[in-house]
């Protein structure tokens, strides 16, 4: 009997230990389920459609993006409505560059581990890019030396090249970060040059056009690109266009108050459009 009762007691004893064993293996099991299932603390690259605490924006571009003539650039600006408007701290990296066309900015993505690393590990990109192409073809224009028996030789080399390379910087982009994850905005092209090239007539043997009627045809033709790449690729674009040359492209942004002293970079007016542009697009699909 003494046996029988001492083994009853060890048999009692051991069904306590592994019940206490599974109880607590179901305590770490749960735990590492809901430190799974919570979003991450900080930005850099998150891969869910959750949004963290902290967003890594990356801006692109050339001088709109630096700002350049204004107090406060657009870049700075829609960094600000981001945070306003999400509750979320966001850390600009801003990779603009004065001067830059299409090329430069293409060549970085693909070939600078500063930018791919920078873009690669943002939430929220944006660009802008190609005043700079249109601009330098526009002055060998007015200068006589574009080429061909119209003069226009450059601006259609000029809108390929840059329409090409739109292309190439769209991939590039969505080579490092999907719009599936990512906030990318991009933006089209406005013209500073309105009210002085209608007063302006470079060349004279092509039936009596202006320099603006000239221009405005390779403007269009680069703009209406921008918006058939941004909607194939599913990245949202602000039509600054519209809003500083008007629906018909024939308005001159100086005469909005647009445009800084230079005649040609946007002054703190005209970032604020651009901003609230990108503002109200929305901030999807992380928000």
């Amino acid at each position: 009997m003494r046996w029988a009762v001492s083994r009853d007691g060890i048999l009692r004893r051991m069904l306590a230990l592994v019940a206490a064993l599974f109880a607590a293996l179901l305590l770490i099991v749960a735990a590492q389920g809901a430190a799974l299932a919570a979003p991450g603390a900080t930005g850099g690259g998150s891969t869910g459609g959750s949004p963290s605490s902290s967003w890594d924006y990356v801006a692109l571009g050339d001088s709109l993006a630096t700002g350049f003539g204004a107090r406060k650039g657009y870049v700075p600006r829609y960094r600000d409505y981001v945070k306003t408007d999400t509750g979320v701290t966001v850390k600009l990296t801003n990779l603009g560059k004065n001067g830059w066309k299409s090329t430069d900015l293409l060549n970085a993505l693909r070939s600078d581990p500063n930018f791919r690393g920078a873009v690669g590990g943002a939430e929220v990109v944006t660009w802008n890019i190609g005043g700079n192409d249109l601009r330098a073809a526009r002055d060998l224009y007015k200068d006589g030396t574009c080429g061909g028996t119209d003069n226009q030789d450059c601006l259609r080399a000029s809108v390929e090249t840059l329409k090409s390379n739109w292309q190439g910087i769209t991939g590039e982009i969505l080579g490092l970060r999907s719009s599936t994850n990512t906030i990318i905005r991009t933006m089209d092209i406005y013209n500073p040059y309105v009210d002085e090239d209608k007063g302006a007539d470079s060349w004279a043997d092509d039936g009596g056009l202006n320099d603006f009627q000239v221009f405005k045809t390779y403007v269009d033709d680069v703009n209406a690109h921008i918006a058939a790449t941004s909607s194939g690729t599913n990245i949202p674009y602000a039509q600054v266009y519209v809003a500083f040359n008007g629906a018909y492209g024939d308005k001159d942004p100086a005469a909005k108050g647009y445009i800084g002293p230079d005649g040609l970079h946007p002054n703190d007016t005209g970032h604020k459009v651009m901003a609230d542009l990108l503002r109200g697009l929305g901030y999807a699909p992380l928000k």
